[in-house]
């Protein structure tokens, strides 16, 4: 079956909406779609160079995730030592040797329908959900989330607690996406469609939104996102959280600041020394 002809059979299954439960068929789709995912043949968005952000988001495939949550019935799930109640259509994925995906004992788990590629490393607990993309040679550390859809890149390191936001509706909307070489700092957090670019690094705590404004101090300029665009992180860029003044009323008078990340440097040779450690951990 061609992408055309799964795209066009997910639209009119989702469109029947409630009548698409326990039809054969619709089961049969969601099940293509979902073994492709797992492949990393289809993704939730991938790279185009022709879009304003350098990415597209495929809209379909998300209803095609939605489909499954939609048909499928609560099912007992696990064995004697962890028992779990979800959908039928989302159990979670196992992995062989030969997959070469390493997932440290410890309570974490991967949901079917995420594709985790060959050198991935998962330390417990970790948790990757549903049409997550996740590429070679990335770390995903303790305690660590890769939420529905988001887009990871290769020889990435969620540190530590970090926290990358999913999004499955609005179908339409951006996904985080993190980016080839990003280090992504302990406790940090980043959510509502964000696009780190390549080489990044976000400092321990940093927190990153839709809504946050981000200050560059070296270039002088204030990074946001607009209506059209979610938030961008350049490429290379060092961000760590930091702090503003309210500048007028109350806030004033009472000396009190605002969370503000921060663009401080941008990396370079010493920065890349800093993060040699990674490599010591795989």
């Amino acid at each position: 079956m061609t992408t055309a002809s799964l795209e066009s059979r997910i639209e009119e299954f989702f469109a029947v909406g409630a009548s698409a439960v326990g039809d054969a068929h619709a089961l049969e789709t969601f099940l293509e779609l979902r073994t492709a995912l797992e492949a990393g043949t289809l993704r939730a968005a991938e790279p185009d160079a022709t879009a304003p952000t350098g990415w597209r988001v495929n809209a379909w495939v998300k209803r095609g995730i939605l489909l499954g949550f939609r048909i499928g019935a609560l099912t007992d799930m696990g064995g004697a030592a962890f028992s779990f109640v979800d959908k039928a259509t989302y159990p979670a994925r196992r992995f062989a040797k030969e997959d070469g995906v390493r997932i440290v004992p410890g309570g974490s788990s991967v949901r079917s329908g995420a594709y985790v590629a060959r050198g991935v490393v998962m330390m417990p607990p970790a948790y990757i959900n549903v049409g997550a993309y996740v590429d070679e040679g990335t770390m995903v550390d303790s305690h660590a989330l890769v939420g529905s859809c988001a887009q990871i890149g290769k020889r990435v390191h969620l540190s530590a607690a970090a926290q990358i936001g999913g999004v499955l509706e609005p179908v339409n909307a951006s996904p985080v996406i993190i980016e080839d070489d990003v280090l992504v700092g302990g406790n940090t957090g980043v959510y509502e469609g964000t696009i780190v670019r390549r080489s990044a690094v976000l400092a321990a705590g940093t927190i990153l939104t839709r809504g946050t404004p981000v200050y560059d101090v070296v270039n002088r300029a204030i990074l946001k996102a607009s209506a059209e665009t979610p938030l961008i992180i350049p490429e290379g860029a060092v961000v760590v959280p930091g702090s503003r003044a309210v500048p007028a009323g109350y806030g004033r008078q009472m000396n009190l600041s605002v969370y503000t990340p921060m663009i401080v440097k941008y990396r370079d040779e010493k920065t890349d020394l800093s993060t040699t450690l990674e490599e010591l951990l795989r």
